[in-house]
């Protein structure tokens, strides 16, 4: 490897080399992720002198569910597209894999994280409350179905991710969430102004990956959060938590 290649390789890798690794990077496994419900498995990418960890999630692995559609690595896409066009950048660089060992599916960036560290944790620091009002609203535009505490991580730079956003966007309210403790707060400018954006325009990438129905409640979800601008209370008549929690 050159110099030039080890710097590269060293160097911390913007959201465009990321995107193009793992969508073009040549894919080995390392094995298969506990506790997942889902086929999820960590492989490295390798591409141009850049070799990284990526979680790879092929619809073939899928677990069908009955209120969701198959292939819902789709979604896991559209999240990382959503809160990359909003200028939130609070989910890992996520692309598609059509060429990828076990057939289509997402490829993630890994977070290198404190694997200790989840919602709950995390709440009890004051640091973290701004990231994870904003995760919260996120998860309101994106009707995340399934935010378990164990789906947000730290890594060492003091950066919340949110991951597992598989079962999002559904047209029907669907949102299970352990993260209510900002009930009746206002909500985060960057959400109010994204879903504001979201009324102008859709982000281009979101039609191949989302079904018109499901655009057009995204759409509806953005006219709700505007016309509130406040965090929701829990519907205790829906099950608003997921099982289990962590």
């Amino acid at each position: 490897m050159s110099e030039n290649e080890r710097s590269r390789a060293a160097a911390p890798l913007s959201r465009e080399l990321w995107c193009e690794l793992l969508a073009a990077g040549e894919i080995e496994i390392e094995g298969r992720m506990p506790w997942s419900s889902n086929v999820t498995l960590l492989v490295t990418v390798s591409h141009e002198g850049l070799k990284k960890r990526a979680i790879y999630k092929p619809g073939a692995g899928e677990r069908r569910l009955w209120d969701f559609p198959e292939a819902v690595y789709r979604y896991e896409v559209a999240a990382y597209e959503l809160s990359d066009a909003l200028g939130i950048g609070a989910i890992p660089e996520t692309v598609l894999r059509s060429d990828a060992p076990y057939g289509e599916g997402s490829m993630q960036r890994f977070i290198e994280a404190d694997f200790e560290e989840h919602y709950f944790t995390l709440l009890e620091d004051p640091q973290h409350l701004d990231q994870l009002r904003v995760i919260a609203g996120l998860d309101l535009l994106m009707n995340n179905a399934d935010r378990k505490g164990g789906h947000l991580l730290l890594d060492d730079e003091g950066n919340i991710f949110a991951i597992d956003n598989g079962l999002s966007f559904h047209p029907h309210p669907k949102l299970r969430t352990v993260m209510w403790d900002f009930a009746g707060e206002d909500l985060p400018e960057v959400i109010v102004e994204g879903a504001a954006s979201l009324l102008r325009v859709v982000p281009e990438s979101l039609p191949a990956l989302l079904s018109p129905t499901e655009l057009e409640a995204l759409e509806r979800r953005a006219r709700s959060l505007l016309r509130s601008k406040k965090f929701p209370e829990p519907d205790f008549a829906s099950r608003p938590y997921p099982w289990p929690q962590i």
